[in-house]
């Protein structure tokens, strides 16, 4: 479990793929006594666990599904990576519940300067888009945004100048792949709405919101 806070951007060293399987290779300033073999990190979004350690680097097997839903594919040598150790139980959850399970892979659409800000319109699957919501949340390469609009095709969100500093949208461009992932609350919401799979009602419907007084 993540929260969407970046806590540094670490560089690819290189992604080794052995068929469709991947070991991804990251250079990364975590402190060595501080991070171990089966820890959890959130790279670009994606939940990956460490099964090599070496002198300032980690690496991480990466399997054909992981491969073929995000975007860690489109990866070059030096590529900037957002790097998100696991939520520690004593820790604030300061951004929003990640799972670091990539929903899909948008693209980046627009990219525009307002008043020191920077607006990045995303284009990403219809099917997913039903999940995304104005003033919701969502991880983009597993940073915690909140979505300033959402569009036909897309959604875009408001960069301040201190989340572009510490994650790697500074170099995101217009035509770059990005990993998403939804809000999960959503999906549990959808799933309560739509009822159990054994054909019997769920307890929750829209006639029982109306008369509860939801709707």
């Amino acid at each position: 479990m993540f929260t969407g806070l970046i806590e540094e951007i670490g560089t690819l060293v290189k992604l080794d793929m052995s068929g469709a399987s991947g070991l991804l290779t990251v250079a990364a300033a975590f402190p060595p006594g501080e991070t171990a073999l089966g820890d959890s990190i959130a790279v670009n979004g994606v939940c990956l666990t460490v099964t090599r350690k070496g002198p300032g680097t980690l690496a991480f097997d990466v399997s054909p599904e992981t491969i073929e839903r995000s975007a860690l594919k489109n990866l070059k040598n030096g590529s900037p990576l957002n790097l998100e150790r696991a939520l520690s139980l004593s820790g604030r959850l300061a951004g929003h519940i990640v799972t670091g399970h990539v929903d899909c892979v948008a693209v980046v659409a627009e990219r525009r300067e307002i008043a020191g800000n920077t607006v990045f319109s995303f284009r990403m699957p219809h099917e997913q888009l039903k999940y995304v919501a104005a003033k919701g949340s969502v991880a983009v390469d597993g940073i915690s945004l909140t979505v300033n609009t959402v569009a036909e095709e897309g959604f875009s969100v408001n960069i301040i100048p201190h989340t572009a500093q510490k994650t790697n949208l500074s170099y995101r461009q217009c035509g770059d792949q990005v990993n998403i992932e939804t809000d999960i609350l959503a999906r549990y919401v959808e799933r309560l709405l739509i009822g159990r799979t054994d054909g019997k009602s769920s307890g929750i419907t829209l006639e029982l919101l109306a008369k509860s007084g939801f709707m």
